[in-house]
């Protein structure tokens, strides 16, 4: 997992309320056995053309599809974004799609939980901060943002500037690049010593003659 300070970057403003985890990452590619590889499909439905002879080629309606936004590594979204399913592939599609931020008023709780231990900053604003956000970075494609995650602040180019609240575990992880398994890994060394302890009880030890 990449360790985050301070990130920034252009934003991909998103206004949809309501985005589910299913149109983020559609159950069809739900199929593959890797955590990797999911980018390409991200927002697959909206991405491309649904209908007709160009059918499955990329819409370039779509933002994603912008080469303006190519590269940015912030999202900016609506209310309640990632809601529905519980499944931990929408984070997966965004981080290898290649977003470390997604803005936006509120989130879904499990999305949220997701999205947090495979690296992602979600950050919470009041409404009418992201909306402004969104129309600066729709107006103009380059506008950067700036993200401190150890000052819990968010500024542009523009001299805006808000603060958000992080559990402070969750900062922790994502300050040391710590998923779960690093956070286990800490203590390899307590862990070797226990297996190592264990076996000895129980597997190497004698059998006594009665057993």
């Amino acid at each position: 997992m990449i360790a985050i300070n301070t990130l920034t970057s252009a934003a991909v403003p998103l206004p949809r309320p309501n985005v589910d985890t299913d149109q983020i990452i559609p159950k069809q590619f739900l199929k593959r056995i890797e955590r990797t590889g999911y980018g390409e499909f991200l927002f697959y439905d909206w991405s491309r053309i649904q209908e007709g002879p160009d059918a499955g080629q990329p819409d370039p309606a779509f933002i994603l599809n912008n080469s303006a936004y190519k590269g940015a590594q912030i999202l900016i979204a609506s209310k309640n974004f990632g809601c529905g399913s519980s499944r931990e592939h929408a984070a997966w599609a965004l981080t290898d799609y290649g977003f470390l931020v997604v803005i936006a008023p509120s989130f879904a709780d499990i999305f949220f939980s997701n999205a947090g231990k495979n690296g992602m900053v979600l950050v919470r604003l009041p409404e009418a901060d992201v909306e402004l956000l969104t129309a600066r970075s729709t107006q103009n494609p380059a506008h950067k943002i700036t993200i401190s995650l150890e000052a819990q602040t968010v500024t542009d180019e523009a001299g805006f500037s808000a603060t958000f609240d992080i559990d402070p575990f969750r900062k922790y992880c994502l300050l040391n690049g710590l998923d779960d398994i690093g956070l286990t890994l800490r203590h390899a060394a307590a862990l070797d010593k226990f297996e190592s302890a264990h076996d000895k009880e129980f597997w190497l030890t004698p059998r006594p003659a009665n057993a």
